[in-house]
């Protein structure tokens, strides 16, 4: 069955949990007790109605203050598709987290309300997803029922979030849809409140999306254990096991290991213990390799004609997620896969000022900023911008004294 990953956003009392409720309700995914859990609470705090948005908010706090303030990921079924649901926090301060959530889904849901239209936090989530190169949107007009399901106030909106979109070199799929999920309005069948709008209600929308994967990408996999039974029947046995970060392996291809530089050919490819024709990108395989070469974990195994870098100096864009401020000349590990770097940080160029909504120049950056730096590296990375390859142009900054992880960078 297929998976369609999402990630929700949207400021704060725009409706999201509701919105997010209201699926799971409705398509049955919620179990009888939480259910009745729902319907008990929303009657004892006086509502004529069920409080959907109580099926989400999991956490105590979150139930207190009527917001959401971590990611949470969420699970429902059609018949012919599963999704999950990373539902992101609306508030300023839990930018971090919205990079989370967005960072291995194939669509992204942005809430507005109806009232408030484009706001600050709205281009701040779409900056997210172009940075993250998210391919699909879909902007949720909610609250069409309290501005009596007006289609002008709707197409005013639609037409703000182009502009802001056509702003980006980037070309994303766009969809939106006026719902109420309050209501329930064309969030799993049509309204005949807006007899005007011709599309198709947000359930059978995400229902009849097209999930492409791309495996186009240059063939790299990051060995992360050497299998070595040394028993009898497998006394020459040297496998290299790891997850393909990008791109197709197949048997006969040639090859190099990343950082020594040897060459040799892939004899054959096993996939839990069964021998495979070809493994691509976000499968585990174990690759066993013609000729006896020296690798170990972190290392990468490299069809030998592509198009990635290797360099000790790098230039990212980097959304920053510690308390303690990042700052030039700043030493951190960087990992990417299983793969760890010393880093030190040379400079930082500019960061994102959201009320101006431009790059300016900084020298740090504080909790939930994201702005550009200049990276030094300790040993050579082998690499692909992240705007073409998203497996190896991400990493994370991971502070060297707590262990802690720091900051999420894109390389650029």
């Amino acid at each position: 069955m297929e998976i369609l990953r999402i990630t929700t956003a949207g400021s704060v009392d725009d409706g999201k949990s509701t919105l997010i409720g209201r699926l799971l309700y409705e398509t049955d995914s919620l179990k009888t007790d939480q259910v009745e859990t729902i319907e008990a609470k929303s009657k004892s705090l006086g509502y004529d109605y069920i409080d959907f948005s109580l099926a989400t908010d999991g956490l105590l706090t979150e139930r207190e203050q009527g917001i959401t303030i971590d990611v949470s990921h969420l699970y429902f079924s059609t018949p012919k598709r599963r999704f999950i649901i990373a539902d992101a926090p609306g508030h300023v301060e839990y930018t971090r987290n919205m990079v989370t959530g967005a960072s291995n889904v194939n669509v992204a849901i942005i809430l507005l309300d109806a009232r408030k239209g484009v706001m600050e936090q709205t281009k701040r989530h779409l900056y997210i997803t172009q940075l993250m190169g998210i391919k699909h949107l879909i902007f949720t007009i909610n609250k069409m029922d309290l501005i009596d399901y007006d289609e002008q106030q709707f197409n005013s909106i639609v037409t703000e979030i182009k502009k802001l979109v056509d702003q980006y070199d980037w070309n994303p799929e766009l969809d939106f849809i006026p719902v109420s999920a309050l209501k329930g309005d064309n969030v799993i069948r049509k309204s005949n409140q807006m007899s005007w709008y011709n599309g198709t209600d947000l359930l059978n929308l995400i229902k009849s999306l097209t999930i492409t994967e791309d495996v186009s990408g240059d063939g790299v996999l990051q060995v992360q254990y050497v299998i070595r039974p040394k028993t009898e029947k497998f006394h020459d046995y040297r496998g290299f096991a790891g997850k393909v970060k990008s791109g197709v392996f197949q048997k006969g291809d040639q090859i190099e290991v990343f950082p020594s530089g040897q060459k040799t050919t892939v004899k054959s490819i096993e996939k839990y213990g069964q021998n495979k024709d070809e493994v691509v990108e976000g499968e585990n395989a174990t690759l066993l390799l013609e000729d006896e070469i020296d690798a170990s974990r972190g290392n990468a195994i490299v069809k030998t004609k592509h198009r990635l870098k290797t360099d000790k100096q790098l230039q990212a864009k980097v959304c920053w997620m510690q308390s303690s401020d990042l700052n030039p000349n700043s030493k951190y590990w960087l990992q990417q896969g299983v793969n760890k770097i010393l880093v030190k940080v040379n400079d930082i160029a500019s960061k994102i000022d959201w009320e101006a909504w431009k790059s300016v120049p900084t020298n740090r950056l504080t909790m939930n900023d994201i702005g550009a730096v200049n990276l030094q590296l300790a040993q050579p990375l082998i690499y692909a911008p992240y705007s073409s390859n998203k497996s190896l142009g991400a990493f994370i900054l991971i502070d060297a004294q707590t262990n802690n992880t720091a900051g999420v960078g894109f390389i650029l």
